[in-house]
This record gives C-alpha cells, structure tokens and sequence, in this order.
C-alpha cells in the first residue's frame, strides 16, 4: 500500500517511520525543512509539497495542530488524490472540525475518518500507541492494519467524529488527575511525607492512576517520568492546555456540568501562557508548589 503522511513533526515522525520500518511506501511532506530532513533519513520519500505527497497513495495520513490546519490542508490536497483514497487523520482536533474535515473529503469522492491516538512522542517511536477511530465499518476494516503496524491497540469508537470524542474524554481525566496527583504531592511535602513513602502508598491503594505510575510528577519513584529530566516532554503541558480547551469547549456546548474539567482547562491554559508551555505537563507541580 501507498501511504501519504502529511505532518512529521515530533509525533508524525516517528509514525511515518513505523510504517516505512513495516514496508509500506511512504511520501511524506511538512512545512518544517528539519522535520522533512529526519523523514528522510528514516526512509520517507520526500514530496516539495502536500498535493505532491499525496498523487498516487491510496491512503492519506495527517498528523497536524489544529483544525484549522488539517481543514486547510484537506483544502489544498482533496483535488489532487485519486478518486476513493482514505484520508485518516491523526489529529486531535475540535470534534465539529473533524466530521467537517471528513465531510469535505467524502463530498470530493473519497473515504475519510478520525483517528486521534494516546501515547505521546515515546509510543509513536515505540509503535505503542492506542488509537481512537471514528469510521463506518467498512472504513475501520480497511484502516486497521495500518493503524495496528503505528500503535499496540485500535478501538473502534463508532462514527465520524467519535475517535476525537473519545480523546478529549482521555485528556480530561488524564489532565485532572495530574493535577490531583500534583497538588497531592505538594500536601505531603507540607505534611512532612516523603515522595517515595507518598508514592509506595497511594501506588498500591485506591488513588492509584496512570499519573502517579506511569508519569510520576516528581523525581524519584519512578525514573522514566520526565520528572527525572528535568521535565523534558513526552507530552507538553501546552498540548494538555490545547486539549483541555478542546473539552471545554464541548463542555459548555454539551451543557455539561463538568466542573472540574473545565478548572483543569483554566489551569493549564494559565501554566501554558508560560515558561511551563514547552514542559513536560506533570511540570504543574512546580507551580503549585510555588502558589502553596
């Protein structure tokens, strides 16, 4: 199979380089010369533009920032691919600019759905990450094995726009028990506790979570986290804040009365207009303990 992958930034990269890894054609395209370069060297064949990349491929990769780019892109490349190519896209984006992005594409004679993942930048190298797929059947039939060769699992979430969904739900939980973690952590420390015995305590008792386990925000307990680099990102505090706003936005369109996922979203979006934006997100430790 012919693959365009369009966005091969920090997460982009190292997917379009899975897929070359597992013998698929890959035609890749970014903005950034840098990104392009890497590509390269992994195998990707270079294209000088996005229309470019995606001539030929029977499916289509994005991996952009935001709606707005993926929607302006679906602009420049829908005329230049074959009729019936798939376009998957990546993505996090704001769940009304991924069915109108998969709309566009449908309306211009392709396939198109949503495929958010859950990983960060050490899953995409690692080929482990968890897909979240918004399609009709016979779409997530034909996407799968592609998305299994980048990611260890794909859950199909139900139609167009769903994969999105289910992502800004991941987030905010993922974003507010950080914060819980956080600001329990800094408790401790003014109660005298010890990291390590805060940790051997709540790791193996009923406040364990992936935030405390996996991404411990202090160093010491567990040393992959980015805690112990000095907050170096596996996923940077200014993409918790874009997705948390993301969630908020579909909060107060919902009517929903979620009340701590909205004060996540205030907090991390403060943390983000920061020196904090370029952190690992667990770095909002830091400054709760500078608040405190």
């Amino acid at each position: 199979m012919t693959i365009a992958f369009i966005g091969l930034g920090n997460m982009g990269g190292p997917m379009a380089a899975n897929l070359v890894k597992a013998g698929y054609e890959v035609t890749g395209f970014d903005l950034v010369p840098e990104a392009l370069e890497r590509a390269g060297e992994n195998g990707v064949r270079l294209a000088r533009s996005a229309p470019e990349a995606v001539e030929g491929a029977e499916t289509v990769v994005t991996m952009l920032p935001s709606g707005r780019h993926v929607l302006g892109c679906y602009d420049q490349v829908l005329g230049a691919a074959a009729p019936g190519t798939l376009f998957a896209d990546c993505s996090t984006i704001d769940v009304a600019d991924a069915r109108a992005a998969g709309q566009a594409a449908v309306s211009a004679g392709h396939r198109a759905l949503d495929a958010p993942v859950s990983g960060g930048v050490a899953g995409a190298t690692a080929a482990t990450l968890t897909f979240m797929v918004g399609a009709g059947e016979d779409d997530f039939a034909a996407v799968s094995p592609l998305l299994s060769v980048m990611g260890r699992r794909v859950v199909h979430c139900g139609g167009p726009g769903a994969g999105q969904a289910a992502k800004i739900c991941n987030n905010m939980v993922l974003g507010a028990s950080m914060i819980a973690v956080s600001e329990a952590f800094v408790l401790g420390e003014s109660l005298g506790l010890s990291h390590q015995a805060l940790f051997d305590v709540v790791s193996t008792a009923s406040g364990q979570c992936w935030a405390l386990t996996s991404n411990c925000p202090v160093p010491g307990p567990v040393p992959a986290s980015p805690a112990n680099r000095d907050y170096q990102p596996g996923f940077a505090a200014a993409l918790m804040a874009k997705d948390l706003g993301l969630a908020a936005e579909a909060i107060r369109a919902g009517g929903v009365a979620a009340e701590l996922g909205l004060r996540a979203a205030e907090i991390y979006a403060a943390f983000a207009e920061g020196p904090g934006a370029g952190q690992d997100f667990s770095a909002i430790v830091n400054a709760i303990r500078e608040k405190s």
